[in-house]
């Protein structure tokens, strides 16, 4: 059976297949390979997908789906007001629902009648009941989100083979892995999300060296700018606007948007909330409008760059993916950044679903490109953010370092901290800081069945496996009795804006101040162990030594609490 390739977008998405050795996309509305990302719910009738459910936008807002995509795998807590959609969302026991007239809906739903119209769209053409796919995701899609994303395709009965990286779905497509060796940067701008990845080819395998990004940037934010612009020239904004005129701002945005991709200059005419909005907007004002995205865009950048141990003349080349490429002020902020022309031969709407089709194709049991090229591509992702375990002191012990190859798997020994200590919290983390309190809680649990013994005796095995799709389990095992207990972390939701967007950078801000505080929690804990060891030993055995050398011990014992206190 033939397997499929998809990009799930944010603003458009697209299916593909390898058809006659060559990925192809597949037309899904009329003569257009590219499925508008909206979902319009109706009461008592069938959701409407597609081209007319996004033409029903600004008519019905509260009721039309577009751009979920960014509220995947995320709490109400983490989206708040920043979404700049005119939904009605709430809080369901912790999971995110958006209020339409047809009842409530999560964004996982929103998702999979997208992936249901796209599945009939594949069945019809290759006439078969299309059941494997591979689904591209953001680079920097956290746990939560790629569960997010395979739970939608499970609603529309797709069997995920592979949850691939953006970025390296668009490097098969442009067949990268055919050059001996070289270094690209992927610029990937979709809608709603935003990743840069660096790649280095050498013959014929091509690794992920460093990718970073931002979940909550795309497209949408250039055309929130230019809504804010518009509302303000009728002397309005749009928080306190009412839906349907944040739908029309929104749209009337987007619509100046690409017209001052052809010229310099737009004199525009838009009725926004029954209000005449005109005026004259230059390329030059709009650059200053969005210079607030365009600083979001370059800190990624610097980041991907100095994580792959790169500088900007180094690289050979520089891909453009998503659909936000294809406007003029994000193709001469690529130029000026990389000081290089970007590679766009392929069209950034469909590349992402091309090489995700090649994927499939090489996944599947009658792969043609196998027997067209001769054998798989290899390809080697990283892990975006470090993951480890709390450890005593509230400190962060590092297991599987951030851009370590995907799939990963790394087991670290641990041991007891207290005499006849039996059982073990294993807290799960994720991020760059030195101290839990700085980093993300993914998930705990506990090991059970350790054998009552002195501390340090016990040996703790913790075992962390990073699958293909970057999705997690961690496992404990004790080594002499072989106790074990395991966790598959799915965080109900996934990264805070704020932290996607700066923990990175946080790490380097604070790096001094984190090593003097890992230092300090160290010696803390030490002293703590040896109180305790010293402690038990002179009530075990205090009366072997004399009065002055048991004074000795206590006023050093004292001491060291004293600085503790």
């Amino acid at each position: 059976m033939k397997a499929v390739g998809i990009d799930l977008g944010t603003t458009n998405s697209v299916v593909a297949a390898v058809i006659d050795g060559k990925p192809t996309s597949i037309q899904v509305e009329g003569t257009s390979s590219m499925l508008p990302s909206a979902v319009r719910y109706i009461p008592g009738g069938v959701p409407v997908v597609g081209a007319a459910a996004r033409a029903a936008f600004v008519e019905d807002p509260v009721n039309t789906m577009i751009s979920t995509k960014k509220l995947l795998g995320r709490g109400l807590s983490e989206v708040g007001e920043r979404h700049g959609m005119p939904y009605r969302i709430r809080d369901s026991d912790g999971i995110l629902e958006i209020e339409t007239d047809a009842g409530p809906v999560k964004p996982i739903e929103v998702s999979s009648e997208i992936l249901k119209r796209l599945k009939r769209a594949a069945d019809t053409f290759l006439e078969d009941d299309i059941r494997k796919a591979v689904i591209t995701v953001p680079a920097y899609f956290d746990d939560a989100q790629r569960q997010a994303t395979r739970q939608a395709a499970r609603l529309a009965q797709l069997d995920v083979l592979r949850l691939i990286n953006e970025p390296t779905a668009a490097a098969l497509a442009y067949g990268l892995e055919q050059r001996e060796e070289g270094a690209f940067a992927v610029f990937d701008l979709g809608g709603g999300t935003f990743d840069i990845s660096i790649l280095d080819l050498v013959e014929g395998v091509f690794e992920v060296k460093a990718t970073c990004g931002d979940t909550q940037l795309g497209g949408d934010d250039l055309d929130r700018v230019l809504a804010d612009f518009l509302l303000e020239n009728i002397g309005q904004t749009f928080s306190a606007a009412d839906p349907h005129t944040q739908a029309s701002a929104l749209r009337s945005g987007e619509q100046l948007k690409w017209a001052l991709s052809e010229r310099p200059q737009v004199d525009f005419s838009f009725e926004i909330g029954g209000v005449e909005c005109q005026g004259t907007l230059t390329k030059q004002k709009y650059r200053e409008l969005a210079k607030p995205i365009l600083e979001r865009l370059r800190a990624p950048c610097r980041q991907a760059l100095q994580d792959a141990e790169l500088r900007i003349h180094e690289l050979d080349g520089v891909v453009l993916v998503g659909g936000s490429t294809k406007a003029s002020l994000i193709r001469d902020f690529v130029s000026e950044f990389f000081k290089t022309r970007p590679i766009c031969d392929l069209d950034p709407d469909h590349v992402v679903a091309l090489g995700a089709a090649s994927q499939a194709d090489l996944l599947s049991a009658e792969s043609e490109l196998k027997i067209v090229d001769g054998g798989d591509v290899l390809l080697l992702d990283v892990t975006p953010l470090s993951l480890g375990l709390e450890m005593m002191g509230g400190l962060v012990e590092k297991v599987l370092p951030r851009c370590s190859s995907v799939p990963a798997s790394r087991a670290q020994d641990f041991t007891t901290y207290k005499d006849g200590q039996t059982a073990m919290d294993i807290h799960v983390v994720q991020g760059e800081r030195e101290l839990v309190q700085d980093c993300r809680s993914l998930g705990r649990f506990q090991l059970h069945g350790i054998p009552p013994g002195p501390a340090g005796q016990a040996r703790i095995r913790v075992l962390f496996q990073l699958d293909v799709n970057g999705l997690l389990t961690v496992s404990a095992t004790e080594l002499t009795s072989g106790t074990d207990a395991e966790i598959r972390v799915s965080p109900s939701y996934g990264l805070d804006d704020a932290q996607v967007e700066s923990m990175l950078q946080a790490s380097l801000d604070f790096a001094e101040s984190d090593v003097s505080a890992r230092l300090l929690r160290t010696a803390v804990v030490e002293a703590e162990r040896v109180i305790y060891a010293v402690e038990t030993a002179l009530a075990k055995d205090g009366d072997l030594l004399d009065a002055d050398e048991k004074g000795t011990i206590q006023k050093s014992v004292d001491d060291v609490k004293a600085l503790l206190s």
